[in-house]
């Protein structure tokens, strides 16, 4: 494994991250000047490394196409890609699951990141629990999957629910979607820490991209020991 980082300087690129984690470094794109992003992708594609970014903006995106980067851009979850997804195919499925519509972006940022580590991913959005019919009506293809991301706003019951009636982990992903007392998702983040119903682990507010990783994480593993 080499310890190297190509230094741009306004960054350090970690170029071997993928020896070291599996997964390639990941461009955060909020707070870069489009000149600067254009430079890490660069860096990066001419290393042969494919580029996942998130939290990327139309602006962005289309200030890098028109710097001459073939990338492909999703303005609902704010992922940017430059190059094949950067992994061989994970074993098993991660099902990607939402209180409500407007979770959407986040559960998007998740679904999209997995999909670019190689995992195949089964949305089953729009199953709150207001409606909890709905719900049970995904409940049997739910089941199928190996490790399942709970997206929800509002109070986030959802990952609970989810976790007292499935075998697979469920990682909770608190929005922040809800009126004033939901106080910007600290309301569901609270909720899903405090759950009862084990196999739950939480990210932050909004991290579609950490619970999309945290499955592949897993579906990795499942990997290895299927391999011996």
């Amino acid at each position: 494994m080499s310890d190297s980082f190509a230094d741009l300087g306004f960054a350090k690129l970690d170029i071997p991250r993928k020896e070291r984690t599996g997964m390639n470094e990941t461009v955060y794109c909020a707070g870069k000047t489009k000149e600067q992003l254009v430079q890490i992708l660069q860096a990066f594609f001419d290393r042969g490394c494919a580029v996942l970014g998130t939290r990327c903006s139309p602006e962005q995106a289309e200030f890098v196409k028109a710097a001459g980067l073939a990338v492909k851009y999703d303005e609902q979850s704010a992922i940017l890609v430059l190059g094949q997804s950067a992994g061989p195919r994970l074993p098993g499925r991660i099902a990607v699951c939402t209180g409500g519509t407007a979770d959407l972006p986040v559960a998007e940022e998740a679904a999209r990141t997995a999909e670019f580590f190689g995992a195949a991913v089964d949305r089953c959005y729009d199953i709150g629990i207001a409606g909890i019919h709905r719900l049970f009506a995904s409940l049997d293809e739910i089941r199928k999957a190996d490790a399942v991301i709970a997206v929800a706003g509002m109070e986030g019951a959802l990952p609970g629910v989810l976790a007292g009636l499935i075998e697979a982990p469920v990682i909770a992903v608190p929005t922040s979607v809800g009126y004033g007392a939901s106080f910007k998702g600290l309301s569901a983040l609270l909720t899903m820490i405090n759950s009862c119903a084990e196999g739950i682990s939480v990210v932050n507010i909004d991290n579609g991209f950490g619970a999309a990783v945290q499955a592949c994480r897993l579906l990795r593993m499942i990997n290895r020991h299927q391999r011996g």
